[in-house]
């Protein structure tokens, strides 16, 4: 599904006062997005990796919302009810899932062992493994994914990884 964002109130009024609350990187995607341009759209000519990251920060923020989704036809239509945003996490269920958070916790652990290694990650392993429930584990997601991307091989899977912990976390 193509999606669209738009700038916000806010995100005009950044755009026009640079009150420096954004880092360049950000400000950047920020400028680019029209409201007519889709994700993908912005992703071939931004080639950030980050990307997704990046436009789930400016939503949470409240620079930009979802001005518009692609539908089965390939048309653009304003959306009948506000989407999720991009980065939300899944509804936990109504009682704790210690298989869901064991899974949760191991494709943290696992992928954070394959793409980046022990060494320098000690630290958020060690509270992945401490961690208690999802929302310790949710504490630790942001540190996780930047932690992927920054490495080599993790940046280039890194949005396939975000979206698959986010399933399960």
């Amino acid at each position: 599904m193509a999606v669209v964002f738009a700038k916000t109130p806010k995100g005009t009024e950044e755009m026009t006062n640079r009150s420096g609350a954004l880092g360049p990187r950000v400000r950047r995607v920020l400028i680019m997005i029209d409201g007519k341009r889709t994700v993908e759209d912005l992703r071939a000519m931004l080639q950030a990796d980050d990307l997704q990251t990046t436009l789930g920060l400016l939503e949470e923020d409240g620079y930009i919302v979802v001005a518009a989704a692609g539908t089965a036809g390939g048309k653009m239509a304003a959306p009948a009810a506000p989407l999720p945003s991009i980065t939300a996490f899944t509804e936990l269920p109504a009682t704790h899932d210690p298989v869901r958070l064991q899974r949760a916790r191991n494709f943290m652990v696992n992928t954070l062992n394959t793409f980046v290694g022990r060494l320098g990650t000690s630290a958020l392993l060690d509270r992945l493994d401490a961690a208690k429930d999802h929302a310790e584990l949710r504490a630790s997601f942001d540190e996780w994914y930047h932690a992927i991307v920054m490495s080599r091989e993790g940046r280039r899977e890194a949005e396939g990884l975000r979206a698959k912990l986010l399933e399960v976390i």
